[in-house]
């Protein structure tokens, strides 16, 4: 290769190697600050920055929780019973757990510290599908302590002469509800990772299939008691608020569009970047908007 035509690569490489990441440029206007729900608002743009992301301000698409990986969060269940048979009495327990271990056998459920909270949930009396109400678990929703919370139906009967009950679990649904009202579903019958551990009279356990739980009814048989344990739930955990990509750096955008449903205040950020294969930068542009009914 000739000198003088290695030196221009050279001296082109180290150009292309000193290129600095510009500061991207962008101004964003709206034709006001107060839009009726339904509206729709036009966010329009002066400046042709690589990229632009917005965020709404709504729940979930809020720029301050873009990195957010935990929230203060309920864990609300609900689920639907119906009991058959024999004398009716509440032989059926809601009961949660913070430290069980995971392992479904008799000596790790007894090991585990259990709460019975049966009374915050209505239990059927002999009404099929009979609705539990909503059932806050936030007691037990702190992921700093005790990361998982288990959930456990615990069926306990005697040898009595008119025989023992017919339990069946319906429905069962589990959300994470953060403290700004968004729902996050966690589980429900089919998926909620359900196993059975018998303690007493192996004859009789819960039936589990992706569409209920059942403990069949029995005539002169031993005492009983079983249990059916949920996977553990971390309510706290959640995935980080995402924006919506309005651009890159092959399309211009002029302006956007876009329809807020509710009412509310909203923070509205517009993120614009600037990346290369030698860095980034990245400038925010903000606008709170009042939406009315």
């Amino acid at each position: 290769m000739r000198p003088f035509l290695y030196l221009m690569i050279i001296a082109a490489f180290c150009a292309c190697a000193k290129e600095k990441v510009t500061t991207p440029e962008l101004e964003v206007t709206t034709a006001g600050t107060t839009f009726k729900a339904g509206d729709t608002v036009s966010f329009v743009f002066q400046g042709n920055p690589d990229n632009i992301t917005f965020y709404s301000g709504e729940p979930g698409r809020q720029y301050e929780h873009r990195q957010r990986t935990t929230v203060d969060a309920d864990l609300q269940i609900q689920f639907s019973t119906l009991v058959q048979f024999g004398k009716i009495y509440p032989n059926l327990q809601l009961m949660v757990s913070n430290d069980f271990s995971g392992i479904t056998d008799a000596e790790h459920v007894k090991a585990a510290t259990w709460k019975d909270v049966s009374s915050k949930a209505v239990f059927s009396t002999g009404l099929d599908n009979t609705p539990s109400g909503v059932v806050s678990l936030k007691e037990f929703a702190d992921s700093a302590r005790h990361p998982l919370i288990y959930i456990a139906f615990r069926y306990t009967d005697t040898n009595k002469p008119e025989g023992q009950n017919r339990w069946v679990v319906r429905t069962f649904t589990a959300n994470s509800v953060s403290t700004d009202k968004v729902v996050t579903p966690m589980a429900t019958m089919a998926t909620a990772g359900w196993k059975a551990v018998d303690f007493k009279n192996p004859a009789f356990g819960w039936t589990i299939t992706p569409a209920q739980l059942l403990m069949p009814s029995s005539k002169n048989t031993d005492d009983n008691e079983d249990w059916v344990i949920s996977k553990g739930f971390d309510p706290t955990a959640v995935k980080p608020d995402q924006g919506i990509a309005l651009k890159n750096i092959s399309i211009t955008l002029p302006a956007y569009k876009y329809v807020f449903a509710r009412p509310g205040t909203y923070r509205v950020v517009f993120e614009a970047s600037s990346v290369r294969y030698n860095g980034e930068k990245r400038i925010t542009r903000e606008l709170t908007l009042t939406i009315t009914p």
